[in-house]
Formats: structure tokens, C-alpha cells, sequence
């Protein structure tokens, strides 16, 4: 009878340590192999999607997965987070588009939201800095800390997360969101930076964005195209949330004074006109929350998409009947102008308006040509794809 009390005593011990190994130490987990044909607790089937598209689970289990970039190749997927604060590293080992390793990079960051990959190095943006795990895929099961390559952001938490990535100058660009949800502030707020990571030099490139949390690069005349979500507290209907294209430097997009381009602030736009702003390219619906962008530069879905973007719009989260929770289609013509825009994927959000499942957050194209979608709400990343009938590029 002793002999049981202690052997149970000792099993709690080991019970208690393994819990507490899992909880704060970064360990390689492995993911669970999901088949494309998924039988888990996620409604796909309600996801509607043009016809000849489809959709499967790329990695399931990412708590709070928001922003993604893609290693060396697509074998390898870095996932930042807002909530939860870590940073993923997802490994698809043999190439089927679902992930079968995920490790813990970092753990407990400071809304570590933003990832970019440059020349074999590892960027992480938290809230007022960015850091770097050098060579990092060659240390994924033991990347050591993360060095501090700049730490002048400010640190304000309100709209503080941040999407980064590298543009076509081979520099980093980073937002900084307005510190509130309506004020005059310092400049380097509601503006978008460029860090030159080898010399540390920054500057402020747009001016009057709220908060960005998704842009990319035209591939065909490396413009600058970001999301911006609108102002709250004007009620269910306006302002607009909006796509924004950048053609030069040193651009105002009108926050704090002008909202989607026609709409003056009732209590900072007074003495302002929208003519003196730059105007949305489109508005996006008010209170869709557009978070990540991508121009799809993939060769297997039809050729109308292509070079086309995708936007992730998060959904509402203060207005009375739901909106958005959907990824959007926006197509435009050699000149850079919107020729076509409408609904690539629906589904999250239940046909009553009133049930949510699912969230996107951020997509990124493979190099066979499909797209991830990561979901903050779901903790999943899905995989699209095309084996339609229609031409193909």
C-alpha cells in the first residue's frame, strides 16, 4: 500500500513537470496528418468557392494564426501571431501541401503579428521592435533567442501589430497604426515606414493610413497596394474600410480628416477637404476588417486571376448584422485601374449573419499555384486550389 501511494506520488511529479515542460518551454510538436479528405470539426462544405476551386486543411492547430511568409521554399510556412504570441514555424516534409511538423520559435512575444524572410534570416515584428533569427532554417528545432535589429517603434499597444515584408527596393516596410481609434498624433503614426536593415535608417514613406495590416507590390509596376480599416463609432453603415494604391512616395491616404475618400470626419475633418487626399482605389464594405493582401502571381488558376489580388477581410466586430469574414477578389487592368472586384470565398460566416466559424487573416501563393489562408478564429491555415475545367495560364 505505501509502495502504490509512492509510485503515485512520483507519477503526479512527472505528470506536473511534463505539463509544465509543454506549457513554457519552445518544443517541437507535431502535427496530426490531416488527409484532404478532412473529417475533423471544421465545416468546410459550407465554404463556397467558384466553380473548379477547392479547398482542403494545410495545418490545423495554429493557435491564433495571423500573418505568414514562406522560407527558402513553401516546404517550410512562418506564422506570426497577435493574441497568442507565438511564432510557428510549420514544416510540410514530403511536399503534399499539409503541414506534418510545427515548431515554437518564439514564445510570449510582444504581439509578434509580423514575418518576412530575407537571404536565409527570419523577421519578426513586435510591437516597438523587429528581430531576426539568422540561418534560421537550419536551427528550427533549436533557434536559440532572436537578436534585436531595431527598437525605436513605439509601444503602444492600440493597432500596435504589425504586417511586414520586404519590397522590390530590397527594404523592409513596416506600419504603424494610430495610437486610438480617432486623434491627431506624431507623424510617425497612421504612416508607413521603410527600414533599411543594413544601415538601420528609417523613414516615413505614407502618410494618413488608420492601420495597415496587409499590403503587397504590383508585379507589373511594383506599386504599393495596403489595406486600411476604417474609423468605428459612425455606426453600421460608413465609413468605408479600403484597398489604397500608392503610386509615389509621401502619399496621404486623409485619417485622421477624410474616411473612403468622400467622407469628412464630423470632428477632425472640419476646415478639410477629401479633394486634398488621395482616395481609395475601392472601398471595401465598413467594418470588414481587410487584413492581408496578395497579388497572385501563381500559373494554376484561370488566367483572369492573374496578377489579380486577394484580400483577407476579417469580418466585423461591432456592427449589428456581421460583414465580411470572407476573402476578396480584386482584378485590374494594365494600367493599374479596378476592372472587376467580388467575393472569391465565402462561408465563414452562417447565411443568417448571425454564426461565425472562421476568420481569414493572411494569404500566401505556393509555388504549384494554390494559396494558404490563415484563420485566427478557426487556428487553422486551408489550402486552395484549381482543377477546373476552364484554360489555365
Amino acid at each position: 500500500m505505501k509502495f502504490l501511494k509512492i509510485l503515485a506520488v512520483i507519477l503526479a511529479v512527472i505528470a506536473a513537470i511534463v505539463f509544465i515542460a509543454t506549457r513554457f518551454i519552445s518544443v517541437n510538436v507535431p502535427l496530426k496528418v490531416i488527409s484532404h479528405d478532412y473529417k475533423g470539426d471544421l465545416p468546410l462544405e459550407t465554404l463556397k468557392l467558384p466553380e473548379g476551386f477547392g479547398v482542403h486543411i494545410y495545418a490545423t492547430g495554429v493557435t491564433n494564426a495571423r500573418s505568414m511568409c514562406f522560407g527558402s521554399s513553401d516546404a517550410t510556412l512562418f506564422v506570426g501571431t497577435r493574441s497568442e504570441g507565438n511564432v510557428y514555424a510549420l514544416r510540410d516534409t514530403n511536399q503534399d501541401y499539409i503541414a506534418d511538423e510545427q515548431y515554437f520559435l518564439l514564445k510570449k512575444g510582444n504581439m509578434p503579428n509580423g514575418v518576412a524572410f530575407k537571404d536565409g534570416d527570419l523577421y519578426i515584428a513586435e510591437v516597438n521592435r523587429i528581430l531576426r533569427f539568422k540561418d534560421i532554417e537550419s536551427k528550427l528545432e533549436n533557434p536559440g533567442e532572436p537578436e534585436v535589429v531595431y527598437d525605436q517603434y513605439p509601444s503602444e499597444s492600440h493597432h500596435g501589430w504589425k504586417y511586414i515584408a520586404f519590397g522590390p527596393d530590397g527594404k523592409l516596410y513596416i506600419p504603424v497604426g494610430a495610437p486610438c481609434n480617432m486623434c491627431e498624433s506624431e507623424e510617425i503614426y497612421a504612416s508607413m515606414t521603410r527600414l533599411d536593415i543594413s544601415t538601420n535608417q528609417r523613414e516615413i514613406v505614407q502618410h494618413g493610413i488608420r492601420n495597415s495590416v496587409g499590403f503587397d507590390w504590383d508585379p507589373k509596376t511594383n506599386d504599393l497596394w495596403f489595406t486600411d480599416n476604417g474609423r468605428d463609432m459612425l455606426g453600421d453603415e460608413i465609413p468605408n474600410c479600403e484597398l489604397n494604391h500608392a503610386t509615389k512616395d509621401n502619399m496621404h491616404f486623409g485619417y485622421p480628416y477624410c474616411h473612403q475618400g468622400d467622407l469628412l470626419d464630423p470632428e477632425y475633418g472640419k476646415g478639410k477637404n477629401c479633394k486634398d487626399f488621395t482616395s481609395p482605389a475601392e472601398k471595401l464594405g465598413p467594418h470588414t476588417a481587410p487584413l492581408g493582401l496578395e497579388f497572385y502571381t501563381g500559373d494554376q488558376f484561370p488566367i483572369d486571376y492573374k496578377n489579380g489580388m486577394f484580400i483577407a477581410r476579417h469580418g466585423s466586430w461591432n456592427r449589428k448584422e456581421k460583414i465580411g469574414y470572407d476573402v476578396y477578389n480584386v482584378l485590374t487592368d494594365s494600367t493599374g485601374r479596378i476592372r472587376k472586384s467580388d467575393i472569391f470565398i465565402s462561408g465563414w460566416l452562417s447565411d443568417d449573419k448571425k454564426d461565425v466559424w472562421g476568420r481569414p487573416v493572411d494569404i500566401k501563393t505556393c509555388s504549384d499555384g494554390s494559396i494558404l489562408i490563415s484563420d485566427d478564429f478557426a487556428d487553422a491555415i486551408y489550402r486552395v486550389y484549381y482543377n477546373g475545367p476552364e484554360e489555365k495560364i
